[in-house]
């Protein structure tokens, strides 16, 4: 075609309007949710060109569709630094291995600033097996940048505290307790429907622990909620425990299923720590969503201590989550999803394993699984505060027995008023 000739339509643009009756094309159409996804896609021929980027893209960097598409290549978005490591590390891993995820570089935006992001790749390969375009997603990594950076903040602060912890323990352990408060949130908030309460216990005032909880609204009236633990304590527990608050959080509001909020939780892991200074936890995250008179719950567990649901009838049942791995161990770790309703007068109780692992009597025998469902079974039915209190009793009952951090979380569907 000659250059007078007219320009062929870039590839992702929607072709213009021709009269089609509106009322026959569905309500959101997926070039739409391409489009306007909360993150950024392209894709791009085998070499590099872009052959289709999204409009939340564009946006990011201050480019139109006519600049991009056919035109450059994926590394020209990248600063220098990125486009070297994309050429020298990504590309050929992407080749040989046909995935990449959670890898963070930086682009160039149209003013020159940079944006730091997160980025995975796959190749998509044609009915004979050769490859054909690769497909990547782009995250904005801006507020993680600027967290880590608090974070390294706070963690030198926490050092620092430790290396004068001979000369003033006392200072040390109220710079402990204020850095463990941050890593917890300051208060649960009111979810319609649902009664509510937490309880952390640090076991040591001179040791950071790793177990963490959080509850945070979705929108559309959902809730997300996890609860974990962290391997090891002190501050090195405290840093990935910031970096995993702060994943879980991101994913979820990402839109994410409860099975691949956990899948990019094991993804960041491993990208920060890698083989020679693994760091890992168990997990569980869920998902409240009002249905009616019950409350549904989506739950998906890696490697963690089975949920327990307290029933309105006076049962206690183990939620079940076999398979599911630890997170932050291996790159192809796979999760465990189970569902539930809370019915009115049902509680939902999440707890790490401190609380199981507590050491009783003269021996090493530990509290166990199978007392803690019997404990819970005598209780039932009970609300969320109710449950909460009795545990913590039992944990002061342990003394010295108890040597870990314990979390508790406990989410419970009242009955109606006057009942």
């Amino acid at each position: 075609m000659s250059p007078s000739g007219p320009a062929p339509r870039p590839a992702g643009q929607a072709r213009p309007h021709t009269g089609t009756d509106i009322t026959a094309l569905p309500e959101d159409s997926t070039e739409e949710l391409y489009e306007s996804a909360p993150c950024g896609h392209l894709s791009t021929s085998m070499d590099g060109t872009i052959v289709k980027v999204n409009e939340t893209l564009l946006e990011w960097l201050g480019l139109s569709r006519d600049e991009v598409v056919q035109r450059m290549r994926f590394s020209d978005l990248l600063t220098v630094g990125g486009r070297l490591y994309h050429e020298t590390h990504y590309a050929p891993l992407l080749r040989m291995q046909g995935r990449i995820g959670g890898i963070a570089l930086e682009m160039r935006t149209a003013d020159g600033s940079r944006l730091p992001v997160l980025i995975t790749s796959i190749v998509k390969h044609d009915a004979d097996g050769s490859p054909l375009l690769i497909r990547t997603t782009v995250f904005d990594a801006t507020d993680r940048r600027a967290y880590e950076a608090e974070l390294l903040r706070a963690r030198r602060t926490a050092e620092e505290a430790l290396r004068q912890a001979e000369a003033d323990r006392e200072q040390l352990r109220e710079a402990l307790a204020v850095l463990q408060q941050s890593l917890l949130p300051a208060g649960l908030p009111d979810v319609p429907g649902v009664e509510t309460a937490a309880y952390y216990h640090t076991a040591s005032s001179i040791q950071l622990g790793g177990d963490f909880y959080d509850l945070f609204p979705l929108g559309d009236e959902r809730f997300a909620f996890f609860l974990g633990d962290v391997c090891g304590k002190g501050p090195q527990a405290a840093a990935v425990t910031s970096l995993v608050r702060y994943t879980l959080r991101t994913a979820a509001l990402h839109g994410l299923h409860p099975e691949a909020v956990l899948s990019a939780l094991n993804a960041a892991l491993l990208e920060r720590y890698p083989s020679g200074d693994p760091r890992y936890c168990t997990a569980v995250f869920g998902v409240l969503e009002p249905q009616g008179r019950s409350v549904g719950v989506v739950l998906a567990s890696g490697g963690h201590p089975p949920a327990l649901m307290l029933r309105a009838d006076g049962r206690a049942e183990y939620l079940q989550t076999p398979g599911g791995l630890l997170i932050g161990a291996l790159c192809d770790a796979t999760f465990t999803t189970v569902r539930a309703a809370l019915q009115p007068g049902d509680t939902l109780l999440l707890y790490t394993d401190g609380l199981t692992e507590a050491r009783t009597g003269a021996g090493d025998d530990l509290y166990g699984d199978d007392a803690l469902h019997t404990f819970v079974t005598e209780l039932a039915p009970a609300r969320p505060r109710t449950v909460v209190d009795a545990l913590i009793r039992l944990l002061m009952r342990f003394g010295d027995g108890l040597d870990d951090d314990t979390a508790l979380l406990a989410l419970g569907r009242p009955h109606p008023a006057g009942r």
